[in-house]
């Protein structure tokens, strides 16, 4: 018998329901020892406070066969699965061939993707090389999931949500999909944007993270336009407490001379 409900993602909400999921990591970096994997960890956190049970993580090398290999057997088996790494410009970033070939799509340059890459590369005068643009791959019918860190977006195709493998990003994208799955008790989120860079609020924002353990806190850099500014996320699947903990923490940044953006 199976984890997994049924054949589609059922629609985002709470559910009484066993909602399960997996995480595959992929990478000969990660199996190399040169890289140490992060994401994991972070996701697991993330999906068990919204009441998604994660039941299995697998590391992959860069092989096509061994990803849809994998990829198939979770997919099947899970409610949701979460890959990351993989989806760079390199010529070893092979996911988002692999995910098409596993659900048997064709893959070319989203045009969606470029609208979203072109502004952030002309902005800093880089040019989109060839290379570049194997980030703007995007295998047929999937849906996009925003990259705010460096445009490049990931996928979702079914019930497989395609990550990039640098935590920032994958932090980024992940907090892009949560609102579309199924949990159990939901996951409430506020954001505070800060007109400061994440060196200035780190310290206080450790602080709090420990004044408020049952409410969930991540930092992200945002460098939209040139400007240096990070957004504080909080998340909680009480409403009072995630209330309490927003409000404290707008105090602490205000005494601080900290401008909100």
């Amino acid at each position: 018998m199976t984890e997994r409900q049924s054949a589609t993602p059922s629609q985002p909400g709470k559910t009484t329901e066993d909602i399960t999921a997996a995480v595959l990591v992929i990478g000969d970096e990660i199996l190399s020892g040169r890289t140490k994997e992060a994401n994991a960890g972070y996701i697991a956190d993330v999906l068990t406070a919204a009441g998604i049970r994660l039941k299995e993580v697998r590391i992959v090398a860069d092989e096509q066969g061994d990803i849809i290999d994998a990829l198939n057997a979770l997919r099947s088996r899970y409610t949701y699965v979460f890959t990351t790494g993989g989806i760079g410009p390199t010529h070893d970033d092979i996911t988002a061939e692999s995910v098409a070939t596993a659900f048997g799509r064709t893959i070319d340059i989203d045009q969606r993707a470029l609208y979203l890459m072109m502004p952030y590369y002309k902005a800093r005068g880089v040019e989109l090389t060839p290379s570049r643009l194997r980030m703007a791959r995007i295998p047929e019918g999937a849906q996009l999931i925003t990259n705010h860190v460096t445009a490049a977006p990931g996928f979702q195709i079914d019930n497989v949500f395609v990550l990039a493998g640098v935590p920032a990003i994958m932090q980024v994208m992940l907090d892009q999909v949560l609102p579309k799955l199924k949990t159990g008790r939901r996951l409430l989120s506020e954001t505070i944007k800060v007109a400061a860079p994440e060196g200035d609020v780190a310290d206080i924002f450790t602080e709090h993270q420990r004044a408020f353990p049952e409410v969930t806190m991540g930092s992200y850099p945002d460098f939209t336009g040139g400007i240096i500014r990070c957004e504080l996320v909080l998340r909680s699947i009480d409403a009072e407490h995630l209330e309490d903990a927003v409000a404290a923490l707008r105090q602490k940044l205000s005494r601080l001379g900290i401008n909100f953006a």
